[in-house]
């Protein structure tokens, strides 16, 4: 992944076929994905990167849940480009429209039912501080903890036709962007439709109860990672975390849109099939990596795998040696 993340520092794109690859080509956060859904995984990402200004397109064909955690270095705003299946922050499923303004250094579940495209926008804090000043005479940072807020139509519309086009341009036209006049007023332009937009009203509530449930699924990831060689049960891992399972239920629900025993079901099943990627077909075996990934029983392991992932993981396997000849 070297040749890709210096590939990452310039304006350009990239196609993934593998779910590790991708989530590790996102600049500027930490990602853990977790795909939910069976299917050849295939996504792009688009990258620009202006004099202040990054700018980042994702499409994926996949359902799934991320775990992001952004830079603190940068102030972040990201938002669906697609009107299909709702993209869905923090447990609120986002309109068409909307647009988050995150927290810096924030750490939020985003979830997906299905093919999404998704984008975002990020720059050093006192640009943001400037640009916010000279356009609408307010002082602009990050708020404390992630919003979610519905700009008007036009000021929403204008600002994911910018962000296209920019991301078009990026594909298509790097001899153009490249010419430093060009890259100044296409970054005016998108720094203008931003501070537009982050100066709407929130579309939901601030809820304190919201954000509580947020800190409590961080710090469930947290422990996951902590503990994540052992098999712990679900009673175990509300202890670690100090929460009462009944509590835990209700923050997976809100967020994830399933049980915290599924999760950790798709969490193990997801390190199996990017371990069965990785893995050498003549000298490993799927027993094998069933087992590194808490499967004690081999045959429910490839029942279970397919019953996700639309394929037995002897074919994965196989498919390894395919692609590394």
């Amino acid at each position: 992944m070297s040749n890709e993340m210096e590939r990452m520092a310039e304006n350009g794109t990239a196609t993934f076929a593998n779910p590790d690859d991708y989530q590790a080509g996102i600049g500027g956060a930490s990602v853990n994905l977790i795909v939910t859904g069976g299917g050849d995984f295939n996504a792009r990402l688009t990258w620009l990167n202006l004099r202040r200004l990054h700018v980042l397109r994702g499409c994926e064909n996949l359902p799934r849940i991320a775990f992001i955690s952004l830079s603190p270095a940068q102030v972040s705003v990201s938002f669906p480009m697609s009107a299909g299946p709702p993209l869905t922050y923090g447990g609120l499923g986002l309109q068409f429209g909307d647009v988050v303004f995150h927290s810096r250094g924030e750490r939020l579940h985003q979830r997906t039912d299905g093919e999404s495209q998704w984008g975002l926008m990020s720059l050093p804090p006192e640009q943001l501080a400037a640009c916010g000043k000279a356009l609408t005479g307010l002082k602009m940072a990050s708020p404390p903890a992630g919003r979610v807020l519905r700009p008007s139509r036009s000021a929403a519309s204008g600002l994911l036709r910018l962000h296209l086009r920019a991301c078009r341009l990026a594909e298509t036209r790097h001899a153009l962007i490249a010419h430093p006049e060009v890259a100044r007023a296409l970054e005016q332009e998108l720094l203008h439709a931003l501070v537009n937009c982050l100066t709407a009203d929130d579309a939901i509530g601030n809820s304190k109860t919201r954000q509580h449930h947020a800190d409590i699924m961080v710090r469930f990831e947290d422990a996951l990672t902590t503990h994540s060689g052992l098999h712990l049960n679900i009673r175990e891992l509300c202890a670690a975390i100090d929460v009462p399972e009944r509590t835990l239920r209700v923050c997976c629900a809100e967020f994830l849109s399933m049980s915290p025993s599924r999760y950790l079901l798709l969490r193990r099943l997801n390190m199996a099939r990017s371990a069965l990627r990785r893995a050498d077909p003549i000298t490993a075996s799927v027993a094998e990596i069933a087992r590194s990934c808490q499967f004690p029983e081999p045959g429910r392991f490839a029942v279970t795998y397919r019953t996700i992932f639309g394929e037995m993981p002897s074919s994965t396997l196989r498919r390894s040696r395919i692609k590394a000849t």
